[in-house]
């Protein structure tokens, strides 16, 4: 895949092993701080690795980075370059699914808000287009407006909901079923 300009001072790539540590500090953001994710524990590095490596194929990973020369007027130390990242997985292992995916798109806090989210979708949308595969679908934690606003914005659409099937930080959880046909 080429680098991916974008209006908004990041650009999209195929994420490598070197992104492995920008995407863990990333993901254990989501992981001890919000429903995102319904992960309890944080990944370590050698799990993040791991992760990255079964997903060097088809199922791929994307980074979003800031360009080169990008200032945060705002933080005395510069923030890594990864500032997201989105990836494809199996949607289930039977083969007659082999041809559906599930993606997972993740923001770092700064830079939330921004477009950055939409940029990666749209990136895997092509990506998972490119690679042959007929569908897409994405849960999300019922209640994530953003998530859903950002995945309907791309022409996903909410084809169900799945009751209390998560539970974290005491609460019972909901997860919106959301699907794109290539």
């Amino acid at each position: 895949m080429a680098v991916v300009p974008t209006p908004l001072d990041v650009r999209v790539r195929l994420a490598t092993s070197a992104d492995a540590q920008p995407i863990l500090l990333i993901y254990n953001e989501a992981v001890t701080s919000s429903t995102v994710t319904f992960d309890l524990v944080p990944r370590t590095l050698d799990e993040q690795q791991a992760w990255l490596a079964l997903r060097s194929g088809v199922h791929a990973v994307l980074v979003a980075v800031r360009a080169p020369g990008e200032e945060h007027s705002e933080s005395p130390s510069p923030a890594p370059a990864v500032v997201g990242f989105a990836s494809l997985s199996p949607y289930r292992d039977r083969p007659g699914y082999a041809t559906t995916v599930e993606n997972s798109i993740y923001v770092a806090e700064s830079h939330r808000g921004q477009g950055v989210g939409k940029v990666l979708l749209s990136a895997l949308i092509d990506t998972a287009r490119q690679h042959g595969f007929h569908a897409v679908m994405a849960r999300v934690v019922d209640g994530h407006e953003a998530s859903i606003a950002l995945h309907r914005s791309v022409g996903f659409d909410l084809v169900g909901v799945e009751r209390e099937v998560g539970r974290k930080f005491g609460k019972w959880l909901d997860v919106a079923v959301m699907q794109i046909l290539l």
